[in-house]
């Protein structure tokens, strides 16, 4: 594909997913549209052998928009990232068509792994802002990740995945009883998890609290029989 076809796929790529573009001419200052613009010139690079300066394309390009994106990242066709800055994709991860991420998502490896060591995300996956997606494992087709989440293991297709370490909240349309799962309105399993500690901390607290009266009654009552 050439310059120009890349050119005109990326700026409608944007135009038509972000609702805040007034102008099409908007679209060239996206941090997203340019950064994929050095992306696809530095990959082709990467894949004849020219690490270095495909290196020194994406860290211009990273500098520039604070999107870091490894030249040796495999990404196909309509990806956005929405505001991006943070975003980090990692060297081997592999990203399908039409995904989008907001920023501060990182596509990132474990640090434990040779070769493939970072995450497959399908065809129509969100990941929203702040999300870490960590290892070389599959995000399945229209998944989405929820906002801060942190997540180690596989997730099947149509999924939605929250909280810290990520689990499964809704798949194939079934999902719990709570607010709609778009990347702002999803339940916190890390505070719920804490209301549940303050539950049991209470009734602990009191359970002391009678252990504490019982003790006082004994003592007490052995002081009377002593005397």
């Amino acid at each position: 594909m050439s310059f120009f076809a890349y050119f005109k796929e990326e700026f409608q790529v944007i135009q038509e997913r972000d609702p805040a573009i007034h102008s099409p001419m908007e679209v060239l200052l996206y941090p997203s549209f340019r950064v994929m613009l050095k992306y696809r010139r530095a990959h082709k690079l990467y894949l004849k052998g020219h690490y270095f300066l495909a290196r020194w394309i994406s860290q211009r390009a990273a500098r520039k928009t604070g999107i870091e994106i490894h030249p040796g990242a495999t990404i196909g066709k309509g990806l956005f990232i929405d505001h991006g800055s943070g975003v980090i994709i990692g060297e081997t991860a592999i990203i399908g068509d039409n995904v989008t991420l907001y920023q501060g998502v990182t596509l990132g490896g474990n640090g434990k792994e040779t070769g493939k060591r970072h995450p497959t995300l399908k065809d129509n996956v969100m990941v929203s802002a702040g999300a870490k997606i960590i290892g070389s494992f599959t995000i399945g087709e229209n998944s989405k990740i929820g906002a801060g989440s942190v997540v180690i293991e596989e997730v099947p297709p149509n999924c939605t995945v929250v909280g810290v370490p990520g689990h499964i909240v809704k798949q194939n349309d079934v999902r719990i009883p709570r607010k709609s799962m778009d990347h702002i309105h999803l339940p916190d399993p890390i505070f719920e998890d804490i209301k549940v500690l303050q539950q049991e901390n209470t009734e602990l607290t009191n359970r002391v609290l009678e252990l504490e009266g019982e003790l006082r009654q004994m003592r007490k009552k052995e002081r009377t029989e002593q005397k």
